[in-house]
């Protein structure tokens, strides 16, 4: 039977749309199949915002419409009929599941009361307990940029009480009680406030109000005021207004008042405030802004539109006809909803969940339990938890590459590790304003200029000396961003290191053959990558780095693939994979991985490691025991060695797109502290990856064992 939460409130924008993603992701550690239900949406012929923005993140493989109840209009016309559809809507939905997310209504189109009820009702039809939402912030005034006046702990408590008796009334359930948006200074007495109205036992948690979650962005500024986008680019429209600045005044008073984030309103008929803005915007010693909106009927002069063309700035200029009152009024009534393409909203939606919310008390109270499974979505929940546990310096050399910056901030925002950049440090803060990124937090080093250069020409002259390397090149060297990297990993500046994006696989891994060096007692340098099924992960190696290992190269791989298996939680079963299984066949190939088999072997007598075998000898249970019978890898293998380079890069893109499954890597394993490679086609998710893996690489390196 499928665990379910229903999501209700008592009221309108609480932000319950941040709490669900927060819930989904929750749940998704431990079930496989999460599916979305929207009891009530306003229309059938529209798409429910709050379902488009959840269900691509379910990870049950159900319909959009299979996620549907009724209308408002339905619920309307004929309450129980409505009531009868919804339950058999869901009914049939958790079927497909192992936990369902239901998310009430959003207090459109009928009085708060009856619809407070009316979801209620729909929880104890449904039977499901209820986490009621409760908004922090005061409803009775206007927004300013999303803005409003917090609660006190006693407003809160008074609503939560009202909240309740209306649940109760209608027999439903409450499982939690969430305080959304609520006042950072008052965390701990909002939550002992409300607990105090609510059954024993009854958990509360609390969610500080975040300004860039309410904040609207660029483009929904344009919309509030009627406006074109008449310069800069349309990339930048995502970013969050944080402000207004109405430039009203003279150039010399507008510059000391311009804001991080804000939007800038500036009267049309007024080209020299618009040029001197602009070039503060582009210059490193002023704040970046969001936007300039022009309003106004006046076009501007040819001269200051050529001027603008040759500052070639990507700032986002909008035109609109409003007068100054009406254009800020508007402006300020913006809303910041999260909509799907709002990554850097996600991100702090989920960040600020996991960090103040109990993940595991609220999947114990749901009874969640997973059997033996593990999806990627599983995989990618516990890799980047044991990250941020990890709490390691990772460097990202390549600060000048947008991916790199992304992911950047969604690193930050979900703590999954401390950050060094390196690149020229205003250009990379500038540009990470413009995207509306949230690196703050991360440090930026430019290795030109930085002090730490001389130092590490020094050492790097030392270490290679033996190959005539004289201290005036060990100062050029040092100013290539992925030599001055791994050195501050060699140096304990830096935990690991991850490269790539903009340089080849030989540019991050050379420095650290030459700098780090490889384990003791390993002799090569290897990868793996971690291959998510639907039901499980797998570990194939070595897919990325030797062309061709000899027999010792091949077994020392398989040492290594085993270790990196254990670190995240794969429970190693080693097939040392060729064309011919056990004893049937012979041949300077086979012979090699017999051999490597040998060798494996007596290293690490106690691993489970099988070899040679085929394919389907090591993942088919039934093949496995009719090849090889009485084995505990055959048919049950975990870790596939493979004998050469073409077979295992070859395979791992075969069974990436034949069956669906999400490669994870390549993983660099051997190297006494660890630097990873990215494809220079790497996607921010790629990064995401790579680092998140780097880190727990970097807490076992710290830690001095196995997972």
């Amino acid at each position: 039977m499928a665990a379910s939460i229903y999501l209700t409130s008592a009221e309108g924008r609480t932000g319950k749309s941040a709490v669900a993603l927060g819930v989904l992701s929750t749940l998704l550690a431990d079930a496989p199949r999460v599916g979305v239900f929207r009891p009530l949406i306003r229309s059938a012929s529209e798409r429910d915002r709050v379902l488009d923005l959840l269900h691509p993140r379910a990870t049950a493989e159900v319909p959009y419409e299979a996620c549907v109840g009724v209308t408002y209009e339905d619920a309307h016309a004929d309450p129980d009929a409505a009531m009868v559809r919804i339950v058999a809507a869901y009914q049939e939905l958790r079927t497909h599941c192992d936990a369902v997310v239901v998310v009430g209504s959003d207090f459109t189109d009928v009085a708060a009361p009856t619809e407070l009820a009316f979801n209620a009702r729909i929880a104890a039809n449904l039977d499901t307990p209820v986490l009621l939402v409760l908004g922090g912030r005061s409803n009775e005034e206007p927004e300013y940029l999303g803005q409003q006046s917090a609660r006190t702990p006693g407003d809160l408590a008074q609503l939560a009480e009202l909240g309740l008796a209306e649940l109760q009334s209608e027999h439903a359930t409450v499982l939690a009680a969430l305080v959304n948006r609520a006042d950072p200074e008052w965390l701990p007495e909002i939550e002992q406030a409300v607990s105090r109205v609510l059954p024993d036992g009854v958990p509360v948690w609390s969610i500080p109000e975040e300004l860039l979650l309410v904040a609207p962005p660029v483009s929904s500024v344009i919309e509030a005021v009627g406006g074109t986008l008449a310069r800069g680019s349309a990339e930048l429209l995502a970013r969050e207004a944080r402000d207004i600045v109405v430039a009203g005044m003279s150039m010399e008073n507008v510059l000391p008042r311009l804001l991080e984030g804000s939007i800038v309103v500036i009267a049309a008929d007024r080209s020299e405030t618009l040029l001197a803005v602009t070039m503060a915007h582009e210059a490193p010693t002023f704040p970046t802004i969001a936007a300039v909106v022009l309003n106004g009927n006046f076009e501007l002069p040819p001269d200051v539109e050529r001027l603008l063309d040759g500052i070639d700035s990507t700032l986002p200029i909008v035109r609109t006809h409003t007068g100054t009152f009406d254009t800020v009024r508007r402006i300020s009534r913006a809303r910041g909803l999260i909509t799907p393409d709002s990554p850097a909203k996600f991100d702090i939606a989920l960040a600020l969940f996991a960090q103040h919310v109990d993940g595991a008390t609220l999947r114990e109270r749901l009874r969640l339990h997973r059997g033996g499974v593990r999806t990627p979505v599983m995989f990618a929940y516990e890799l980047f938890d044991r990250a941020a546990a990890a709490n390691a310096h990772i460097v990202l050399p390549e600060g000048s590459d947008d991916r790199i910056l992304r992911a950047a901030s969604t690193l930050l925002s979900r703590g999954t590790a401390r950050l060094t950049i390196l690149g020229d440090s205003a250009a990379i803060r500038k540009r990470g304003g413009e995207l509306g990124l949230l690196i703050d937090g991360a440090e930026t080093i430019d290795p030109v200029h930085s002090e730490l250069r001389e130092r590490f020409a020094e050492e790097y002259a030392q270490l290679r000396a033996h190959k005539g390397v004289t201290l005036d090149q060990a100062r050029e060297t040092m100013t290539d961003v992925s030599y001055f990297g791994t050195m501050m990993v060699h140096l304990g500046l830096a935990d690991g290191m991850v490269s790539g994006a903009a340089h080849t696989t030989a540019h991050t891994i050379r420095p650290s053959l030459e700098i780090i060096k490889t384990k003791p007692g390993v002799s090569v340098v290897s990868s793996v990558f971690f291959m998510a099924l639907a039901d499980r992960v797998l570990v194939y190696g070595d897919c990325a780095v030797n062309p061709d290992p000899n027999a010792a190269q091949l077994a020392d791989i398989a040492l290594s693939s085993a270790e990196t298996a254990a670190q995240f939680g794969v429970e190693p079963r080693v097939a040392m994979l060729s064309y011919s299984t056990g004893e049937s066949g012979s041949g300077a190939d086979v012979d090699k991985v017999r051999e490597a088999t040998a060798l494996a072997r007596a290293a690490r007598p106690e691993l489970l490691l099988e070899g040679p075998m085929q394919y389907d000898a090591a993942s088919d249970p039934e093949t496995g025991a009719s090849k090889l019978p009485g084995s505990a890898v055959a048919g049950r293998a975990t870790v596939f060695i493979f004998p050469d380079l073409n077979t295992g890069n070859n395979t791992y893109k075969a069974v990436q797109r034949s069956a669906g499954a999400i490669a994870v890597g390549p993983v660099l394993q051997g190297l006494a502290k660890p630097v990873n490679d990215l494809s220079r086609g790497a996607t921010v998710t790629d990064i995401l990856n790579t680092v998140a893996i780097t880190a727990v690489q970097a807490g076992m390196t710290r830690g001095g064992g196995n997972a």
